[in-house]
């Protein structure tokens, strides 16, 4: 199967239905007041983690999603329908971001976890909603809020227990190819792996942990050299990190000069993954080379800190030994507590924000007022109705747009622009 781990999708939520404007006509009752109903709200754009997924394959065919819009409202006060929500299916361990902003909307990582990504818009008013006292009989009613939008970026992280990392050609496929049902494709040439391989490992006592044979890494890649950036990615979510080293040297490499490149490396992406608990593994101690480098690996472990391991991927040597060891280790791993997690906070709506109002010019000398409830108020308004025409400038004043728009220099008959639509000023 293809390994599509970073994709971009469009989505978006359904458009409110629009409200009604009606009046009661029924035979006993000559002068019925409004009895227009409002619409129903628009769906919803979710993402719901699919334990049958484990790429962003089908996104590669499939890249736009649309929900639907909510009924309009009718007469004799009957509300519209909401919309049901567009349910999109990811894989576990998918990372959704706005592409315009790069801001991380969603981390999803357990199966059946939802995170809303777009709101459907609110079904517009109808005219029943508009009597006051001063005014029995509106005419007007609410177009429906329209549904959000937004292209995103969907990045895949492995969801493994354990990330291999090292050079290229040190072994790390074959290890995984000795302990696991896995088959990752195994030649004597760089970068053979170049997608990540998970196997499942079984322990003597019928236990399994996920191993990730995650592609080697280069120097500069945690700037992005080679494939760097999309190999890190997948080593975040690891518990546990194997650090295999090539003991014999064959290519001219010294593992212990490599160890600490690779550690370089990580440390430069991510001080959570330079955190992250290490062991050191010396593979491909069955060639005579291999021995004058041991003493000084066992060194360096000791040095460091960490659990060390002399093993042959190809002979099964010193393997089991360390399988045991990472299966113990996971059963006693603790998670660390991290912060608060900003990722949870999609829709956590700022009123300030969206009341928040700026003015800018385009390249005509148009004004453009920007600020997401006016924007909302202007989607919403029936200008073809003189009531709702003069409830927007009544709302215009209350918000000082006229003192703001003074103040940016704007003279007689100058256009405004607020989202899609397009106003000739006048004092």
């Amino acid at each position: 199967m293809q390994f599509i781990d970073r994709t971009k999708v469009i989505v978006k939520a359904g458009d409110g239905g629009h409200g009604k404007s009606a009046f009661r006509r029924e035979k006993f009752v000559p002068k019925g007041g409004p009895a227009g109903g409002d619409g129903g709200r628009g769906g919803d754009i979710i993402f719901e983690v699919d334990s049958n997924m484990n790429t962003l394959l089908d996104f590669r065919y499939h890249r736009k999603f649309t929900a639907k819009n909510g009924e309009n409202g009718d007469i004799k006060n009957q509300y519209g329908k909401n919309a049901p929500a567009c349910i999109v299916k990811v894989p576990p361990g998918t990372v959704v971001k706005d592409e315009q902003t790069g801001e991380v909307l969603a981390d999803l990582t357990e199966v059946g976890q939802q995170a809303v990504i777009c709101k459907g818009g609110r079904g517009g008013r109808g005219n029943a909603k508009f009597a006051t006292a001063a005014n029995r009989a509106p005419t007007f009613a609410e177009f429906g809020e329209p549904g959000e939008q937004r292209n995103l970026i969907l990045e895949l992280k492995l969801l493994a227990d354990v990330g291999l990392v090292g050079y290229p050609s040190v072994g790390k496929s074959s290890l995984v190819a000795s302990c696991s049902a896995a088959r990752p494709e195994i030649a004597e040439y760089h970068f053979t792996t170049i997608t990540p391989v998970l196997g499942v490992v079984k322990t003597d006592y019928e236990k399994s942990f996920v191993m990730a044979d995650i592609p080697g890494l280069i120097d500069g890649a945690a700037d992005g050299a080679g494939l760097g950036h999309d190999f890190l990615r997948h080593v975040e979510r690891t518990k546990l990190i194997v650090h295999i080293v090539d003991a014999s040297g064959i290519e001219g490499r010294d593992p212990v000069e490599d160890f600490y490149k690779i550690n370089r490396e990580l440390a430069k992406y991510s001080d959570k993954l330079a955190r992250r608990t290490q062991i050191l593994v010396a593979n491909k101690i069955d060639l005579p080379e291999a021995q004058a480098n041991l003493p000084r690996l066992q060194k360096l472990a000791e040095k460091e800190g960490l659990k060390f391991f002399a093993i042959s991927a190809a002979t099964h040597a010193g393997v089991k030994e360390l399988i045991s060891y990472i299966g113990e280790w996971l059963d006693n791993y603790v998670p660390e507590v991290e912060a608060e997690d900003e990722t949870e906070k999609v829709y956590d709506e700022n009123k300030e924000d969206a009341e928040k109002i700026t003015i800018t010019r385009n390249d005509a000398g148009d004004f453009i007022v920007h600020g997401a409830a006016l924007e909302k108020l202007v989607a919403m308004t029936n200008f073809n109705n003189d009531e709702a025409l003069r409830r927007f400038q009544y709302i215009w004043r209350i918000k000082g747009l006229d003192e703001k728009l003074t103040e940016r220099g704007i003279k007689e008959g100058q256009t405004v622009r607020i989202g899609d639509m397009e106003f000739e000023y006048h004092e």
